[in-house]
């Protein structure tokens, strides 16, 4: 029974000394990490501030201020390690071992995420532009650490990897798009008369834009019809809707004032002696 009482004083006395030698020193440290989460905290705002004043993209703001407040917070806890005699060199060393096997794990997904700080600080596109991008195209929708999500006329969501994006061959039309439009007029009409009813087309559509200013004229001459090319300029959203009404408005236009679309024809010569009796046979199956 006495030997139990005194294990107790033992680590009782033992606890005592260890709150009286360390407890001023933790209470220290916690302090100090408080106190840098407060401070990491008031200099992210400071910077966000001044990141909007610049008029940087939000996926980069959001990730400078992070960074910063953990930079800060950091070297707060390091002074509050150190207050408490922890010795950093052998877990600074820990941890870029275990730094290096866990970015050999995550090859893909740090590439995506170095891809995607590329995208955010050269600004080969915005949210908002239509791009054409690794065989696929479409309104960018977000941009991401990870990822870029193209969204198409049908709703429906394209998601690329990052890493997919830098390096390639990329088609940026911005948040405009130009309409390609093949009229074929007939040989008979009368080109002047078409060439002014689809100028009034174009400048009375209410989704065509007056600038850049619509483009349209005679850019060939078939066999069978002159081809009018018709290009106006329309917003992304508007650029499908834009082609149905557009092509039915020339079509309306030009049967009320007897403007003639041709069809492709074509014309058979039969040469030679057999040629007579090619078309009495033709004739007799008729």
């Amino acid at each position: 029974m006495d030997k139990s009482l005194q294990s107790l004083d033992q680590v009782k006395a033992s606890a005592l000394d260890m709150a009286v030698r360390f407890g001023p020193k933790l209470f220290t440290a916690i302090v100090i990490i408080v106190i840098g989460y407060f401070v990491g905290g008031w200099a992210g705002r400071m910077l966000d501030r001044l990141l909007v004043r610049s008029k940087l993209e939000a996926p980069v703001r959001i990730l400078l201020v992070r960074m910063l407040r953990l930079v800060v917070l950091a070297l707060f806890v390091v002074v509050g390690l150190q207050n408490l005699g922890i010795e950093l060199l052998p877990m600074v060393a820990g941890m870029g071992i275990a730094g290096a096997g866990i970015a050999l794990a995550m090859q893909g997904i740090l590439g995506n995420v170095a891809a995607g700080l590329t995208i955010m600080f050269t600004r080969p596109f915005h949210v908002g532009d239509y791009i054409s991008i690794a065989h696929e195209e479409g309104e960018v929708l977000d941009i991401s650490l990870f990822s870029t999500t193209l969204g198409h006329a049908d709703l429906s969501k394209v998601v690329i990897p990052n890493r997919k994006i830098v390096g390639e061959i990329l088609h940026n039309y911005g948040r405009i798009r130009r309409l390609d439009i093949k009229v074929g007029v007939a040989y008979s009409a009368d080109l002047d008369t078409a060439l002014a009813l689809l100028s009034d087309i174009l400048h009375g559509h209410p989704r065509v834009l007056r600038a850049p200013a619509p483009a349209f004229g005679v850019t060939q001459l078939a066999e069978s019809h002159v081809t009018v090319s018709v290009a106006p300029w329309v917003e992304v959203p508007d650029y499908e809707t834009a082609i149905r009404e557009i092509n039915k408005t020339i079509l309306d236009t030009f049967r009320q004032r007897n403007i003639g679309i041709a069809a492709p024809q074509r014309e058979v010569r039969m040469l030679g002696p057999a040629a007579p009796a090619l078309h009495e046979a033709a004739s007799k199956t008729s």
